[in-house]
């Protein structure tokens, strides 16, 4: 497979004021295979500790803040060398409390060394406090359409959408291709594993059993990390997301989990489930204007599954809707659609996006892109309606360069609404910038 953090990984390589990293991701996102595919990049290679499988190397952290003499016990411990070009990978890092503080020391004591942590976990060790400054930060998501294209051999797609320089409709051929394989993934979503079963074996059944299984590991994680007066509620919450998507109006109501059920009594369970990186949260703004964040309403916000695939089992949604034609697309009120692109729209930009919503119009995410905002409509299908982006231009004309609609209709630009189909979302950024070209000529 081939992942495109691993850019970012030989950015951090090569830099010359390189921290210690720490790769954040949810569980089975494939940090762990990145890792080691990263350290082969490593003259010396790589060592990786498990402080899960192996718990006894916590004891060479125990109180030690002399960062040569844990890389000499290592050494002895493990019968491996290590030098200035081996990767010292330490995973699970949050089952070891003294690794994860050691960071700082590396980076203050010890820093050419290469050293990068992961864990399945790291969101809630590091929401708990943690030095600030003292590490480099790399988010691991799962898989995207495009590296499910290269997954599935469709390298000639990839290359394609890359070529994309104009803002023009795609030929025919490759938006047969191209839809076909969306649907797919669909299907899939981005988790790794259900991607290299689809692969290898070809059937859906399959695919549906892995989703389980990462559910299920995550539904136990829910029973050993989190606090005892919280899990329940955080259980409650996590059934609740596929209902509380496929209401027309999305915001998440607590009331939803449980009858009753309020804010103070059940956030603490809610930001358990982000900061474990499962869900996303995309919050509610009052007006578009800079800084984007001030304008937030903390009251109002919709939760988002980590990948579209197991939103679909988690919904049991059969897989079957693959041979129904646009129905996929359909179904589930949009919930799909809109999970993928809060997915696609986390990975490249670096504010979180948000949503706008004046009852009865609602737009769907605002984005900021530099010190500029757009707004963005999802549609499942090619029969598009936009009355709340065209009231949301008609209200901030002079904050809005133009609208953006993802949708199964074809790349095109009207001078006022940006379309772009819903298999190009990861290639979002780019063609804002592309369109933005086009109007300063």
């Amino acid at each position: 497979m081939k992942r495109l953090v691993l850019d970012e990984l030989l950015k951090w390589k090569n830099s010359s004021r390189r921290k210690p990293l720490v790769l954040r991701g949810a569980r089975q996102v494939g940090k762990t295979w990145i890792l080691e595919e990263f350290g082969k990049t490593f003259k010396d290679g790589y060592i990786r500790i498990d402080f899960y499988k192996q718990p006894e190397y916590k004891q060479l952290f125990s109180g030690s803040k002399d960062v040569l003499k844990i890389i000499r016990n290592i050494e002895l411990a493990s019968g491996e060398k290590i030098t200035k070009d081996t990767l010292i990978i330490f995973d699970e890092i949050q089952a070891c409390p003294g690794a994860l503080n050691s960071l700082k020391y590396f980076c203050e004591d010890a820093r050419e060394y290469a050293v990068a942590s992961a864990g399945s976990l790291l969101g809630i060790s590091l929401a708990e406090g943690f030095p600030v400054g003292k590490v480099d930060f790399i988010d691991m998501a799962p898989m995207t359409f495009k590296e499910f294209l290269y997954a599935v051999g469709e390298n000639g797609l990839v290359e394609y959408i890359e070529s994309i320089n104009t803002i023009e409709n795609i030929p025919d051929l490759f938006v047969e291709k191209l839809q076909d394989n969306f649907k797919t993934y669909f299907i899939t979503g981005g988790m790794p594993e259900a991607i290299k079963v689809w692969v290898e074996d070809g059937d859906f059944k399959s695919v549906e059993k892995t989703q389980s299984d990462i559910l299920d590991a995550y539904d136990n994680d829910f029973g050993k990390h989190v606090q005892n007066k919280d899990i329940q509620k955080v259980r409650l919450i996590w059934n609740s997301l596929p209902s509380q998507l496929a209401k027309e109006n999305k915001k998440f109501l607590y009331s939803a989990a449980k009858e009753g059920a309020r804010a103070r009594e059940y956030e603490d369970a809610l930001n358990w489930l982000k900061n474990a990186d499962i869900v996303k949260k995309v919050s509610r703004i009052s007006k578009p204007a800079l800084p984007i964040s001030a304008y937030e309403d903390l009251s109002a916000f919709k939760i988002y599954m980590l990948d579209v695939g197991l939103l679909r089992r988690h919904a049991h949604l059969a897989p079957t809707v693959l041979q129904e034609g646009d129905r996929l697309f359909v179904e589930f009120k949009g919930a799909l659609t809109e999970n993928y692109v809060a997915q696609a729209l986390s990975t490249q930009f670096e504010v979180e996006p948000y949503y706008w919503g004046d009852a009865p119009y609602e737009v769907d995410f605002i984005i900021q892109r530099d010190n500029e905002i757009y707004p963005i409509e999802a549609k499942a299908g090619e029969n598009v309606s936009a009355a709340s982006l065209k009231r949301y231009i008609k209200d901030y004309t002079k904050e809005t360069n133009f609208g953006i609609r993802l949708s199964l209709k074809n790349l095109s630009f009207d001078g006022k609404i940006l379309n772009v189909p819903l298999y190009l979302a990861d290639e979002l950024d780019r063609l804002i910038g592309v369109c933005k070209e086009t109007i300063s000529k």
